[in-house]
């Protein structure tokens, strides 16, 4: 072979080297673009980075579409989720042979950030709240996505980097990170599928983190690549580059700004779509500057050749050059698509109603009881099995929808609506009857009666009926009744205009006083038709839940967790109707189903389940399979339960399953069996361990109830004593398991003492302290059965050092804010408020300090008041006036004399004013 980048006997890095020799400046240039030029004097094809498969591939035509991440993640089965990634992998690899410009072979999946706030509008993409489950099932997914090979099937990118779950102000907010947040919750998700390979890829996140845009991350480099040898390639969110100049204002111009982003860690930029010259001119503005060299451009060059190397591109022979077309939504994936889904049917509560027995006659209800939804990130449905249709395979049914059906008149006339198929705009005149869809958060759809098609809104702002239902990136198919005297208007969600007769025509108007005044007459109740099927029903299945692209999706967070009010009201009717009701939940997020609980005799949860959803929920409902799922989110009662959406600091609000200690209306783990099964047993390898032991845990599991069924086996510890707050209990390890009646198995779960370590913040390192510790094993996080306890013989955390302290690293705080010391790295406090605090527990006085230095900055000026064990009352230590500076920047050093104080006390740093900034704190004489 003449050239060595295409010899596959070598090894990577000299492949990459080879070849980047051989490329010009301009030509490296033209590969720091999401679509990469191509060098043809080189045979080099043109690349393209980012194809979405999420849960199986999207946006390319009709493939396999398995069930929502979410859903995958609550089967606890990480073989079976590495099998749905190696079949969508198959299913890239065919796409690809075909367009392999419109089907690139990196793909941006999967997202492994955690579940922190249910609230979040994408919760259905994650997998989980507890950071370790989602780095161990991000990695079973990435594995699959990359293949067993030393040949890469496809190139898995991990999003979002870092602490992204808030899609309100999502480009400018900032998501406040404290240091153990940050190494024990936020990168703990990210690790696992870096560090094993699985992963070759990441994605850094649109907003900021502690006031620096997380596409300027020092982490990048700095942590994110320190954990494997392998070359990352770091790729742009969609438009994210320009947001640093732009809505982020964090550098001046383009050129400034996207040096930086490369300097940073960023190797390809997303932006423009398919147009990289705005980009690629940036970027040699910069280089013409002297911001970057071009030593900084062949080292993200190097990432993606490298990664372009392990995909096989420049081998003689083409990769998996067996897998075509045939692969695509194949018997086996369909297969695969149905135990899926099967296995992520969770069953909440069950009074014996489940499994069916044997019903002549079933209702199946509700306004998701009959169609299978696509999630912005789902792929195209090949086909579709509905609740209905997995129903009617098995016995009688009767189906009802249970929405409402109205007509709208106005003043002049009644709102009209063609009968053509193809639709048209909607008018004044002869009475035309809707279905209306209430998805909650205030937002409706209207299902023209005429013709079956949902009202949008076109470009011109005339309201036509020609929509299958809420579809696209810009949903334009949902309105607000607001009440007005006498009636109501429509507000168009997506454009916030009202709705307005203009000339007998629908359309939009900027002017509210201009909006048509309707009245709602309603023709048919939909809970009192469902109540109708039901009573004449053995039994109801009432199907409901979210609209995936409806009041919560990417933009789009949401506000409470209550199911819509038409829901609620139509379920309550069926069970009024007949007492032996289903409720079962189809969403990408928990619902505060507290009525349910307190009333329906069975329910059960399952994230939107892709193609063979009414299959595996068939096979659930009537028991011929156990419901295998169990929940990766605490399900909680309401949403006055959770912090501020924008709070990230876990630990101080007491959020996720880890800290959280109210009682929840479903735990985190939480799902039932058709069976019962017992725990006995229970031993550990040692009573006392210390740093690089694992400890064993053993436990007997048996099947007590008469049919088989399938259990998850959770092992929980919790650390009883400590400097730091703690866990309520955290997740280490699990098995799932399989048992026919009468059968046992003794479960074997490993626990490194490793993973008991805390981040501790006096010494900026992982600790494991001396301290007694419990297992807690059993099948949720709040049903535990067996508990054991144990001894780590770690180290004791020393009083801490105060010569060299960075404010950052506090122990707790109130009323400040985590912001940039710098443009480039490090962290700074700022207060929000007067009477604002850090505190530096177990300070060691005994050096007798008698002057502190701080590096502070304020644009008006300050003072910090330093006191000892109480921010309110306690000792004044000293007292530091702060000069006003130029800018957040721009700090200075302000220091003051101390009084006399000894021993190990707790320091307390008081921001007496607003706007204050402290980067590091020095005590000495």
């Amino acid at each position: 072979m003449s050239e060595p980048f295409r010899d596959p006997r070598l090894t990577t890095e000299t492949r990459v080297g080879d070849l980047l020799a051989r490329l010009t400046l301009a030509e490296k240039i033209g590969l720091l673009h999401q679509y990469q030029a191509p060098v043809d004097r080189l045979g080099l094809k043109p690349f393209r980075t980012g194809t979405e498969a999420l849960h199986g591939l999207a946006w390319l035509g009709p493939a396999t579409v398995f069930p929502q991440a979410i859903g995958l993640a609550s089967t606890w089965n990480p073989e079976l989720v590495r099998g749905v990634g190696a079949a969508t992998a198959d299913e890239v690899l065919a796409f690809h042979r075909k367009d392999p410009a419109g089907a690139g072979r990196n793909v941006w999946a999967p997202v492994v950030n955690p579940l922190r706030d249910p609230r979040w509008g994408r919760n259905e993409e994650g997998y989980s709240e507890d950071p370790w489950l989602t780095g161990v099932l991000g990695t079973a997914y990435a594995t699959g996505l990359r293949g067993d090979g030393p040949v890469l099937k496809t190139a898995p990118t991990l999003k979002h980097f870092l602490a992204y779950n808030n899609e309100t102000d999502r480009c400018v907010s900032s998501s406040n990170l404290p240091p153990r947040v940050l190494h024990e919750y936020e990168l703990r998700a990210f690790r696992p599928p870096i560090e094993s390979g699985a992963a070759v890829a990441v994605m850094p996140s649109y907003n900021l983190v502690n006031g620096r845009p997380a596409h300027l991350s020092p982490l990048i480099n700095d942590v994110l690549r320190t954990w494997t040898g392998e070359d990352v390639l770091v790729v742009s969110d969609a438009y994210a580059p320009a947001n640093l100049f732009g809505m982020q204002a964090y550098y001046a111009d383009p050129a400034e700004a996207y040096a930086h982003a490369l300097k940073a860690g960023l190797d390809s930029f997303t932006q423009d779509d398919a147009n990289p010259e705005a980009t690629l001119g940036h970027l040699r503005t910069a280089l013409d500057r002297g911001l970057i060299t071009e030593a900084d451009i062949d080292t993200a060059v190097r990432h993606a050749l490298s990664i372009r190397t392990r995909l096989g591109e420049f081998d003689p022979v083409e990769p998996q050059e067996e897998i075509g077309e045939e692969v695509v939504n194949c018997t086996e994936h369909q297969r695969l698509a149905r135990e899926a889904a099967r296995q992520s049917i969770t069953l909440l509560k069950n009074d014996g109603l489940l499994p069916l027995c044997a019903p002549k006659r079933v209702a199946v209800i509700g306004p998701l009881a009959d169609v299978l939804l696509e999630d912005w990130y789902s792929g195209t449905l090949p086909y579709r099995v509905t609740a209905r249709n997995g129903v009617a395979e098995r016995c009688e049914t009767v189906y009802c929808e249970g929405v409402d059906r109205i007509t709208l008149r106005a003043e002049e006339g009644y709102v009209s609506a063609t009968s053509d198929p193809i639709g048209g705009p909607l008018g004044i005149g002869a009475s035309a009857e809707f279905d209306v869809f209430d998805w909650g958060g205030g937002a409706y759809a209207f299902r023209s009666v005429a013709n079956g098609r949902h009202v949008s809104v076109g470009e011109d702002g005339v309201l036509v009926n020609d929509q299958p239902g809420p579809n696209g990136w810009e949903v334009r198919q949902t309105f607000r009744m607001e009440e007005r005297f006498r009636g109501l208007v429509l507000r168009h969600i997506s454009t916030d205009q009202y709705v307005t007769a203009d000339q007998g025509t629908l359309r939009l108007t900027d002017d509210p006083d201009a909006a048509t005044l309707l009245v709602v007459d309603l023709v048919e109740s939909g809970a009192a038709q469902a109540a109708l099927a039901a009573a004449d029903a053995d039994v109801a299945v009432v199907v409901v839940g979210d609209h995936p692209l409806v009041n919560g999706r990417e933009t789009e967070d949401r506000a409470d967790l209550a199911l819509p009010q038409g829901q609620e009201k139509l379920v309550r009717a069926v069970h009024e109707a007949n007492r032996a009701t289903v409720l079962v939940v189809s969403s990408g997020y928990p619902f505060a189903v507290t009525w349910a609980d307190a009333h329906v005799p069975a329910i059960l949860w399952s994230s939107h389940g892709g193609q063979e959803y009414g299959h595996a929920l068939a096979d659930v409902l009537f028991g011929d399979a156990d419901p295998g799922g169990r929940l990766t989110q605490t399900w909680y009662r309401s949403a006055g339960e959770l912090p501020d959406l924008f709070d990230y600091d876990i630990i101080a609000t007491d959020a996720t399953y880890l800290y959280y200690r109210g009682t929840p209306l479903y735990p985190f783990g939480h799902g039932l069996s058709y069976t019962r099964f017992t725990y006995a047993d229970l031993t550990l390898s040692s009573d006392d361990l210390g740093p690089g032991d694992t400890l064993t845990v053993r436990v007997t599991v048996t099947n007590s109830g008469w049919r088989a069924g399938e259990e998850v086996v959770q092992v929980y510890t919790h650390q009883q004593r400590s400097r730091v707050k703690q866990p309520v209990r955290a997740l280490r390890g699990f098995e799932k398991v399989r048992l026919e009646p009468g059968e046992s198995r003794t479960v074997e779960i490993g626990v490194p003492i490793e993973d008991l370590a805390f981040w501790d913040v006096t010494r900026g390192r992982f600790a494991i302290e001396d301290a007694s510790h419990k297992v807690h094993v059993g099948s949720s996080s709040r049903d535990i059965r067996l508990c054991a306890p144990f001894t780590v013989k770690g180290e004791r955390v020393p009083p801490r050092d105060l010569r060299a302290l960075d404010a950052a690293d506090h122990d707790e705080y109130d009323g400040i804010v985590l912001c940039d010391a710098a443009r480039e790295r490090g962290d700074a406090v700022r207060s929000a408020g007067p009477g604002a605090w850090i505190v530096f527990r177990d300070a060691d006085l005994d050096g007798k300090p008698e002057q502190a230095v701080l590096s502070a900055a304020s644009t008006e000026g300050g003072v910090l008041t330093l006191r000892l064990d109480d921010p309110l009352h306690g000792e004044v230590l000293g007292t530091v006036t702060v000069r006003p500076t130029a800018g957040g920047h721009d700090f200075v050093e302000a220091a003051t004399a101390l009084s006399p104080a000894t021993g190990v006390r707790d320091l307390y740093v008081v921001f007496e004013n607003e706007g204050v900034t402290v980067r590091t704190l020095g005590f000495g004489r």
